[in-house]
C-alpha cells in the first residue's frame, strides 16, 4: 500500500477540532485508546512492513515516542500487532489488527501546521525545517494580524446507553451523575484535566466505574500502608544475568503514554509517599526519576489522575494536600435497584437497604454493598440460599454481626443461622 502522508484528511475524533487543545504541543488531546487507533492505522497503511517507533512518530507528528511505544505494546497485547526480534523494536500489523482497522477505520491525522513530517521508513530530516519566508524579522515593524480564532466548541458526544464492558470482560451498568451517564462524565473530566476522587464504602463499584470509563488506558496503584515510592514511580529489579535494571512504575508509564493513573485506596498510602504524584498533577506535569539517573518524565497529552477513597476503612486519612488536588469529589453508594435487576433475592435487597439506613445514621459500621449482594446471588445459585445467608452474616465485622444477623433472619423468616464454617469430620 502507499506510504501515508500528512495530507490524509482527518476524520477521527482525535484529529477533529472538537477535542481540547494542549497548550504546549498545540495538538488535540486524544481520548482514551485514540492513539492506539492512529498507530494501528499507520501499521495498516504499511501491511507486511515492519516499522519502529521512530517511523510511526515521523507520521504522527507531535506525539511523543514514549506514548507511541506504549500504544504499540498495547496493540501487541491485544493481538493487533506483532513485536519482531530486532533492535530497535519493530512492529508489524497482524491479520486480526487489519480486521480491526477495517471494521473501525481511523484515518491518520495531518501534521500540525508548520511541522515537518517524514513518511514511515524514510530518513529523518537532518535539521528542523526553516521558518516560512513570511516570518516577521525582529528589525521590521510588525504588521497588524488577525486575532486568532478560538477552537470550536466540542460537539456533544452521543451519550452512553446500556452496559459498558470492563477490561476483565464483566459488564458495568452506568448510573446518573450530573444528569448524565457516569462514564461519560468521567471521560469529559479527563478531557478538561479535572482530577476526580471517588469515595464511598468498599464494594460500591468505584473501581468498576473507573475501569468502565477508561478501559485499557488505566494504570493502577493499589494503595495500602506498605505502598512505597518505588511502587509508584518504579524500582530496580534483578535480571537473569545477575544484575539489576530499572523498571518504570505505573506513574511514569501513564504519563508517557497519556494514560490514566488510578490510585486505589489513596488515603491508605502514607502522605510523604503519595506526594511523589503531586508534581505530575500540577502545572509542572513532570516528575524526576531519581533512581533512574535523574531522568525527567513529562506527561503526554491525555494523562489524567483519578483516585478512590474508603472513608470508613481503618487508617484511611484524607489529608488537605490530597483533597485539594482533586477538584471533583463524587460519593459512590450501592445501587440496590441494580442488585435487584441483576437477580439478587429481593428479600436480601430489602435487608441490605435497611442495614444501609442504619449505617448512614451511624448505628452500625457495616452494611452489605453491591459486591456482597452479587456474591450472595452466586453462592445461592451454587449452594442454596441458607448457605448464602450464613456466608453473608459471617462477612459482617464482629461488632456489627448481631445486628446484621437479626435483620437478615427477620427478613427471611429464619431461625438463628450461624456464620458459614466447617463442621465435623466426615
Amino acid at each position: 500500500m502507499a506510504t501515508p502522508t500528512t495530507n490524509t484528511p482527518a476524520t477521527s475524533a482525535g484529529a477533529a477540532g472538537g477535542n481540547v487543545i494542549n497548550a504546549v504541543s498545540g495538538l488535540p488531546r486524544l481520548r482514551a485508546g485514540e492513539l492506539q487507533n492512529q498507530v494501528l492505522a499507520v501499521l495498516a497503511s504499511r501491511t507486511g512492513v515492519a516499522l519502529d517507533v521512530g517511523d510511526i512518530a515521523g507520521v504522527l507528528v507531535g506525539r511523543s515516542s514514549g506514548a507511541i511505544g506504549q500504544a504499540c505494546d498495547r496493540l501487541v497485547g491485544r493481538g493487533h500487532a506483532e513485536l519482531l526480534p530486532s533492535s530497535p523494536k519493530q512492529y508489524r500489523i497482524t491479520p486480526a489488527g487489519l480486521r480491526e482497522h477495517r471494521a473501525n477505520p481511523t484515518l491518520i491525522p495531518p501534521a500540525p501546521q508548520g511541522s515537518t513530517a517524514r513518511p514511515a521508513s524514510a530518513a529523518r530530516p537532518a535539521a528542523p525545517a526553516p521558518r516560512p519566508a513570511a516570518a516577521t524579522s525582529p528589525t521590521q515593524p510588525v504588521a497588524a494580524t488577525a486575532r486568532p480564532t478560538m477552537p470550536a466548541a466540542p460537539a456533544r458526544k452521543k451519550p452512553t446507553t446500556g452496559p459498558v464492558r470492563r477490561p476483565n470482560g464483566q459488564l458495568y451498568y452506568p448510573r446518573l451523575l450530573a444528569k448524565r451517564p457516569d462514564v461519560d462524565v468521567l471521560r469529559d473530566l479527563r478531557e478538561a484535566d479535572v482530577p476526580v476522587l471517588l469515595y464511598g464504602p468498599p464494594g460500591t463499584g468505584k473501581t468498576s466505574l473507573i475501569e468502565a470509563a477508561f478501559g485499557t488506558d488505566l494504570y493502577t496503584v493499589p494503595g495500602d500502608g506498605d505502598t512505597t515510592v518505588g511502587d509508584i514511580v518504579g524500582d530496580y529489579v534483578p535480571t537473569d544475568s545477575g544484575g539489576y535494571e530499572f523498571v518504570p512504575g505505573p506513574l511514569p508509564r501513564a504519563m508517557e503514554s497519556g494514560g490514566v493513573l488510578f490510585i486505589d485506596d489513596a488515603t491508605l498510602i502514607q502522605p510523604k509517599v503519595l506526594a511523589v504524584v503531586y508534581p505530575a498533577m500540577d502545572g509542572r506535569r513532570q516528575i524526576i526519576l531519581k533512581a533512574a539517573a535523574g531522568r525527567v518524565v513529562t506527561a503526554a497529552p491525555g494523562f489524567y489522575v483519578v483516585a478512590g477513597h474508603n472513608p470508613g476503612v481503618h487508617g484511611a486519612v484524607l489529608t488537605e494536600a490530597l483533597s485539594s488536588r482533586f477538584s471533583t469529589q463524587v460519593k459512590v453508594s450501592s445501587d440496590y435497584d441494580l442488585a435487584a435487576a441483576l437477580g439478587v433475592d429481593l428479600r436480601m435487597v430489602r435487608a441490605a437497604r435497611n442495614l444501609a439506613t442504619q449505617h448512614d445514621s451511624g448505628e452500625i459500621g457495616w452494611a452489605p454493598q453491591l459486591r456482597e449482594l452479587l456474591a450472595f446471588k452466586r453462592i445461592t445459585d451454587v449452594l442454596g440460599i441458607d448457605t448464602a445467608i450464613a456466608n453473608l452474616i459471617g462477612l459482617a465485622p464482629v461488632e456489627d454481626r448481631e445486628v446484621v444477623h437479626k435483620a437478615v433472619c427477620k427478613t427471611f423468616a429464619r431461625a438463628k443461622i450461624q456464620p458459614l464454617a466447617l463442621g465435623n469430620q466426615l
